[in-house]
């Protein structure tokens, strides 16, 4: 990835709170206007598309539109382009486009974003486009040089050579005369029976310097000589050393020499806020709105049969409330944003999985034109889908026009965990009616809570429905003659909300797998080949259902206090997944994860050891979320604050995972996501399996120990 170099010189840090918090950053050095324009003036060489960039060196540059926050992204994308134009991996440098929607937009949310388990799938046929557009024009430029037929010509490896004379000439070589052909409209991909690359083991690229620490963060931009902000103007100003004072009525920073002045001014200062109309908030009164809401119909999602016919004439007729509440994202690296705001420019260095929403609130707030606003984006240290949002980086921007000169803003792990925008609180009622033998004849799920998409992406939120709150409820699989899903949309008035890794799906699945199993229960039926037998329209779900159970040895006996719970996945990510869970269960109420096996068939596989990295992240991820993530609020704030009260999984408590892979040629489907979405069901069945409990509200581990 391509990094700009900040001077070393006239360092600033700037701690700022916001609603009772504290902020941490630093101020470095000017970067020119001169370097800007360079920096920003495209390189020369030969670029056909807005992806490749080949030099007359032979360099090799992919230009990234997607970010790299640990998914392997900065591997995958590059074996797409290698694999057509016909070049080994380590030919590929990468460099971090700029924001720009026009030429860099994931086609399945119209801007540039990473995000819902998405760069795989949405440009495993542009980038392959990409490489064998630029192939064709190499070749051409060869044969066009030796006055020969382009289909007497072979590249390999970043040589074309004239087959029946041996004649080579490099890409490099190449580069300045492919530059001037024109661009095919249409080219030949490969036969997937060709990959030589795809669907093989690589390094990840990114690997070594991440190792070796040359990796560089936005929260990277810190250097010696750091200046310190804090809050409080008289008494902040007391303070040795402290320098500015930058208020912004909701933000206050105070600009200092030193982290201790500003250490010393933040336990100086008393801070006085105004609560607002939300003073008194609890979850309880959140619940409370959300069991109103749940109360009334809601807008039919998905509709097959007449379920409420079915369910009336049932012979049995099960129901139940289920819960999850709201979660924090936690990200590893801390939220950052450097900015430098100058009347005719602003630039922006940040790690953001939404460049051009970035660049567009810097815009914004500076009231300069686009164009005048440069991002540099970087890797990013977790996004888990708090990196979508951009209030950081208007927040940084706004800080940055009271100061002269670079300024970076690095939210504390308390400040960002109190004030962030949450996973929402979702509340579902769902109901089956089943058959004397205990077969579902019908099935109805009410799902409640806000509608993210229709404030994030408004085109995608039509007739009162979010696509994504209930896409994994859409795409139930099983086989039920009446199903009816509804949607209530419940706007959340105490806290912003938004996706969380897994998206809908994370709190979808945990409802239906864990009511499916309640079925099964009830049917006095094994759980999975009471699922099995509702597959019979779903090859794919049930190959994955009975690759999992035999890897993980299901029906064979487990030491008292042990349970296996299993759990199905399919949404709109186009993955499907199996997954068993095996849990222990103390007599004190003390659950321990032991085993988890994963069956993933995501279609067409570009990189297995990617795949089983994601899942096993997603699922140690999904692990912490379902034992003990719960973000609760008391008298109108957050209570939790960081690692201690948020509690996560720790290295020595993870579990043994196996990933099985199904290899097949079906478009490749998401993996970054549905790894944790597919875990907390499988871990409350195992729960289950284990004491006889049915816990409907996550996270688990409290509601074991107080029984």
């Amino acid at each position: 990835m391509t990094t700009h170099t900040v001077s070393r010189r006239d360092f600033v840090v700037v701690l700022t709170a916001t609603g009772g918090g504290l902020l941490l950053g630093c101020r470095v050095g000017d970067r020119s206007g001169a370097a800007t324009a360079a920096a920003a003036a495209p390189p020369p060489g030969f670029a056909p598309n807005a992806f490749i960039r080949i030099g007359t060196d032979g360099r090799i540059t992919l230009v990234m539109n997607q970010v790299e926050m640990g998914q392997g992204t900065y591997t995958s994308m590059p074996m797409l382009l290698a694999e057509e134009l016909e070049v080994g991996l380590d030919q590929v440098q990468l460099e971090h486009a700029p924001p720009n929607d026009k030429l860099y937009a994931n086609p399945l949310f119209g801007d540039q974003e990473t995000g819902g388990s998405s760069s795989v799938r949405s440009f495993y046929e542009p980038l392959r486009r990409a490489g064998a557009t630029a192939r064709t024009m190499l070749v051409a430029a060869a044969a066009q040089t030796w006055d020969v037929d382009p289909a007497s010509c072979r590249a390999h490896k970043g040589v074309v050579t004239h087959t029946p004379t041996g004649r080579t000439l490099t890409y490099g070589a190449l580069a300045e005369k492919a530059a001037k052909l024109p661009v095919p409209e249409k080219v030949v991909l490969k036969d997937p029976k060709d990959f030589t690359l795809i669907g093989t083991p690589a390094k990840r690229l990114d690997t070594p310097d991440k190792v070796n620490g040359k990796a560089q963060f936005g929260i990277d931009v810190r250097l010696p000589g750091m200046k310190i902000a804090t809050v409080d103007e008289a008494k902040a100003m007391a303070i040795p050393g402290v320098r500015q004072i930058v208020n912004l009525g909701d933000v206050v920073a105070v600009v200092a020499d030193h982290m201790w002045a500003a250490k010393q001014g933040l336990a100086a200062l008393a801070i006085r806020w105004d609560d607002g109309p939300n003073a008194s908030a609890s979850t309880a009164d959140v619940v409370q709105g959300l069991d109103a809401a749940s109360q009334q119909p809601g807008v039919v999602a998905r509709k097959e049969g007449d379920a409420a016919a079915a369910l009336a004439g049932a012979a049995k007729k099960i129901d139940a409330v289920y819960q999850v509440p709201f979660l924090a994202h936690a990200t590893l690296e801390p939220m950052n944003c450097t900015v430098h705001v100058r009347k005719d420019g602003c630039e922006v260095w940040t790690g953001s999985q939404t460049l051009s929403r970035a660049q567009a609130t810097a815009a914004r707030v500076t009231g300069l034109p686009l164009e005048k606003v440069v991002v540099h984006n970087h890797f990013l240290g977790g996004g888990f889908g708090r990196r979508l949002e951009y209030d950081w980086v208007t927040q940084a921007v706004r800080i940055g026009q009271q100061v002269e000169g670079p300024v970076k803003v690095v939210w504390t792990r308390e400040e960002d965990m109190q004030h962030e925008y949450y996973r929402p609180y979702y509340y579902d009622r769902v109901a089956a009616g089943l058959d004397a033998r205990g077969k579902p004849v019908a099935w109805t799920h009410r799902l409640v809570g806000p509608a993210i998409l229709a404030r994030y992406l408004p085109p995608a939120f039509r007739n009162g429905i979010d696509p994504d709150g209930v896409d994994g409820a859409v795409h139930l699989m099983y086989d039920i003659p009446a199903i009816q899903v509804e949607f209530v949309r419940h706007e959340e008035p105490v806290l912003n909300t938004t996706f969380w890794r897994g998206v809908g799906p994370t709190h979808n699945i945990f409802v239906i797998e864990s009511f499916i199993d309640e079925l099964a229960a009830a049917a006095k039926a094994d759980p999975v080949e009471y699922r099995r037998a509702l597959l019979s329209k779903a090859p794919r779900a049930r190959a994955v259902l009975d690759l999992a159970a035999k890897a993980a040895g299901w029906g064979q006996p487990l030491p008292a206090g042990r349970g296996r719970g299993v759990s199905l996945l399919y949404s709109g990510w186009g993955s499907y997944l199996a997954e068993v869970a095996e849990v222990e269960v103390s007599k004190a109420g003390e659950l321990r994860v032991h085993r988890i096996v994963c069956a993933v068939d995501c279609g067409t596989v570009i990189n297995p050891d990617t795949v089983k990295a994601q899942i096993e992240g997603g699922v140690n991820f999904g692990i912490s979320g379902a034992l003990w993530g719960e973000i609760t609020l008391k008298n109108g704030r957050v209570e939790q604050s960081n690692f201690n009260n948020y509690r996560v999984l720790r290295m020595n408590e993870a579990p043994t995972i196996e990933v099985h892979l199904v290899r097949n040629l079906e478009a490749p489907g998401g993996i970054g996501e549905p790894g944790t979405s597919v875990t907390g069901p499988a871990l409350a069945n195992a729960v289950f399996a284990a004491t006889g409990k049915r816990i409907r509200r996550l996270p688990l581990q409290p509601a074991l120990r107080t029984g």
